[in-house]
Formats: C-alpha cells, structure tokens, sequence
C-alpha cells in the first residue's frame, strides 16, 4: 500500500447496507502505509507508518474513526492523544478503551508514537527514561539529538497537517483538541501553550507539569536542550503558562492521589495550578483518590475527559 497514488479507503462491512464497494473517504495519501485495521464499537482502529522528514525515520501512528465518519463528506471533530514513556501508539489504543467514548460523541482520535525509532542515536537505549520512547515532544537543541529528536515539530506541525490533508473529507481543521498522560500530558500542555488556537481544548491525566523541576525534565532537557535554562523554559508548561496570551483555554488536569510519581514529585501539578491562578488561565485540577499512575486509572475516568474535549469542540 505504499507509493504516490495510494488512496486510503477505511469502510468495508458483510452486511447487505455495506456490501457495497468501499468507499474513499480520505484525500491521497502519499508514503502512507496501513500497518492494522480492526472494527471496534461501530469504527475503525487503524495503524499507518509514513516517512517522517522532521524525525527522518518511518513512523507509526494511531487513528480511531467512528461510525460516524463512514462514507466521508461529513466534518468531525479530532483528539490527538499522547502516550508517555516506554510507550508507543499501541498502549493507549489497546488498553484505555477510549473508543466507546470517541464513538459516542463521534470524534477522531490520532495517537503518535513517542520519540523516532530506530536513527541510532548513541546512548539512546541506554534508559527508560530519554531516547527511545522519550522524546518529551520537544525539538532537541544539543547534537547529536537534534538531528532526529524533533518530536514538537513533528506533532505540531507534520503529523498536524498529514492528518489534516490526508483525512480531509472527514477531519474538522477547526476542531482540534489534544490530551495525554504523563511525558504525554506534558507534550499536550505544552504543545497547545506553545501554540495558541492550534488546539481548541487540552487535557492530560498525571502529566509533567513542571519538568524544569523534577527529575524527570531536568535529565531530559539537559541531554537534549543542553544547559541553558532559559531554553527549558520554553518546554515547561509552568513557565509557558504564565506569558500565554491566545484564545480562551481551560487546563484540564487529572491526577491520582496514589501515582508513586506524584508522591516522588516528578509531576508537580499544584506548581502548574499556582501558575495558572497568577495569570488568571482558568485551571481545574482533578485528584482522584487512591489512583496511580496506571491505564487502570486512565480507563476508569477517560470518558470524562471525552465529555470535556466534547463540550467544547463541538460548541
């Protein structure tokens, strides 16, 4: 399924209303591969692979296409989830069951992988906690990570318009919003402080708040920023927060009060709230009790968090 002409064509069922020949509901889609499709509540869970020029490695990512989008020719709004370290596109899509909720409220929903695979930079398989599967969805400032570790250009700007050209006939480009979890929330919040009225609506479960704080950011940003503090800034939402000035934003936060991270003070989401309140960017912070750090926690309260991105997307 690979070359210049490829058309994606997602809908094919057995019975007699879907008997019919599949019909393109995308826009062509060039270097783009399907890796896996499986029907689930009533859509279609679909992996693609595609040659990423700002990470210069193939890369794989998620898409969720409900009922709703069958046939094409019908704008829906889009959730970009991103999934935190260790992970690649399959944790999220294969353990939180979001898909009842994206059905529900007929949302697209696009997953990235977490870093580039497979560059070979030295040292980057050496923890689990930066390189491979830790990319922090920054743009890498220190060589040799900057060649390839370039995750907030290639979130925010070549997967935001691969989606966007190659899933036309179906995606809102008006209707953006994005979540996470963990390095993941961290990658949400930045993500959209970074780039005012690019995402219409943020979320993120146990996210990062304050990376240049905590352990966890200050080993990642010093091996891929380098020491310059005020570089870090840039990629911490805490900081970013207190100079936004876009469209209205609401910080959706979600964090169990038994995540041993939170407890560590790897996260750090009450630094972010003071952050918020000092600049008067509306904040709610959600601790749920006896929660960790796990897709158990992210599961049992997923749904909220579609209801949240819902309320506002499709306004």
């Amino acid at each position: 399924m690979v070359g210049s002409s490829l058309y994606c064509s997602l809908w094919i069922g057995s019975n007699d209303s879907d008997r019919r020949k599949e019909q393109v509901v995308t826009h062509k889609m060039d270097n783009l591969e399907q890796i896996s499709s499986n029907k689930i509540f009533g859509g279609y869970q679909k992996v693609y692979s595609h040659e990423s020029s700002e990470l210069k490695c193939k890369m794989n990512f998620s898409i969720y296409l409900p009922p709703q989008a069958e046939g094409g020719d019908v704008k829906l709004p889009v959730i970009y989830y991103l999934s935190g370290l260790t992970c690649t596109e399959q944790n999220f899509i294969a353990k939180s069951g979001f898909q009842r909720y994206a059905a529900e409220h007929g949302i697209i929903v696009v997953g990235p992988d977490t870093s580039p695979r497979g560059v070979k930079v030295p040292g980057d398989d050496e923890s689990w906690d930066f390189g491979v599967s830790a990319g922090f969805y920054l743009d890498a400032e220190k060589k040799p990570w900057s060649t390839n570790y370039r995750m907030g250009s290639y979130l925010n700007k070549e997967l935001y318009e691969l989606i966007i050209q190659a899933f036309g006939n179906v995606v809102d480009p008006d209707r953006i919003g994005i979540m996470g979890h963990s390095m993941g929330g961290h990658g949400a919040l930045v993500s959209t402080l970074r780039n005012p009225g690019l995402y219409k609506s943020v979320s993120a479960f146990a996210p990062i708040c304050n990376p240049t704080a905590c352990p966890w950011g200050v080993k990642g940003f010093t091996g891929y920023l380098g020491d310059d503090k005020s570089i870090w800034n840039e990629w911490d939402s805490t900081a970013l927060v207190r100079k936004y000035n876009g469209p209205p934003l609401t910080l959706f936060i979600d964090q169990g009060t038994a995540d041993k991270f939170y407890i560590e003070k790897q996260l750090l989401p009450e630094n972010l709230v003071e952050a918020c309140r000092s600049v008067g960017v509306p904040v709610i912070l959600n601790l749920r009790d006896g929660y960790d750090h796990s897709y158990y926690y992210i599961s049992t309260y997923i749904g909220e968090h579609f209801s949240f991105h819902a309320k506002i997307l499709k306004a």
